[in-house]
């Protein structure tokens, strides 16, 4: 009789005591001990990189009437350290957010913008990216570049409204 009334008492009362948790993804740099310590606050582990998130600042610099009509842009990337990295910039008072991706040498489509841009095929050597941001009034650009070191490349930009810019960034 015990049995089959603690049995019942679990049945009713587990998904209520269970309703307030949380469920926490697991980091795969960590162990689940290290996660843990994560979790409890007590700090990445010293076996962890603790460089976190690099901002990085590139320069468009124009290449057409266009461009030229509103000169050089600051952009702001926000690199991971993973190949990817998010993406801002203001274009004519308006904010342009997306992303900047690493991609492989057989990446469908590069080089469209750079031939766009420049009118031809030709890329510096280096990892290839792309990068894309869009605004909230309908402004949005695409560009290519390429790597010469983990925070250094150059690369060409094609705006919605026809602006080209040469891309440089890194220090």
């Amino acid at each position: 009789m015990k049995t089959r009334i603690l049995a019942a008492a679990t049945a009713v009362l587990a998904p209520g005591l269970l309703a307030g948790c949380y469920v926490i993804p697991m980091d795969p740099r960590y162990t689940p001990s290290e996660q843990a310590a994560v979790i409890a606050g007590k700090g990445v582990p010293a076996a962890v990189p603790q460089g976190g998130p690099a901002s990085l600042q590139a320069r468009l610099y124009p290449l057409n009437e266009i461009a030229g009509g509103m000169g050089p842009l600051s952009v702001t990337l926000t690199d991971n350290a993973s190949g990817h990295a998010s993406f801002a910039l203001t274009y004519g008072g308006e904010v342009l957010q997306g992303e900047a991706t690493r991609v492989g040498p057989n990446y469908p489509g590069f080089g469209k913008v750079h031939r766009e841009v420049y009118g031809d095929g030709r890329m510096p050597a280096g990892q290839r990216g792309i990068a894309s941001a869009a605004g909230a009034r309908g402004m949005y650009v695409n560009c290519e570049y390429a790597l010469t070191a983990s925070n250094r490349g150059a690369g060409a930009c094609l705006f919605s409204n026809g602006a080209k810019y040469q891309v440089h960034f890194g220090t």
